[in-house]
């Protein structure tokens, strides 16, 4: 199964202490959602990742292959987030279906924290996204 991640598990060593078996595949991109920073998070002092529908926009992210027992621990560390099924577009534009999480509740944007961008920044570097 492929995990889209779009926030601070696109940082690669997080990743594979959340999800040992996790295996790094390709960079994706998700059409149709742009990244924000919403609600408060006493872990890392501000805002945190999520993804929103938005026409014309696209989220810059990565397909990661998880295994069940994986997913069921991204469920435990999403905690206040959603699994969402999408389908995202490969490097080369081929369509991939994964699972995705967005946050629920009423959701406010909000600044996220240096630490917090600085996970998600590693992660940008890490797919070299930038």
């Amino acid at each position: 199964m492929y995990y889209f991640a779009y926030g601070s598990n696109l940082n690669k060593k997080q990743m594979k202490a959340r999800c040992p078996d996790s295996v790094p595949v390709k960079v994706a991109t998700l059409p149709n959602y742009k990244l924000v920073f919403v609600d408060w998070s006493r872990q890392w002092q501000g805002g945190v990742a999520t993804v929103k529908g938005s026409k014309g926009d696209k989220v810059l992210g990565a397909l990661y292959e998880v295994s069940e027992s994986d997913l069921r621990k991204l469920d435990k560390y999403e905690s206040g987030y959603s699994r969402l099924k999408v389908r995202v577009f490969d490097e080369d534009g081929n369509a991939v279906e994964a699972v995705t999480y967005t946050k629920t509740g009423l959701l406010q944007e909000t600044q996220t924290s240096k630490d917090y961008l600085a996970i998600v920044q590693q992660g940008y570097r890490d797919w070299g996204l930038f």
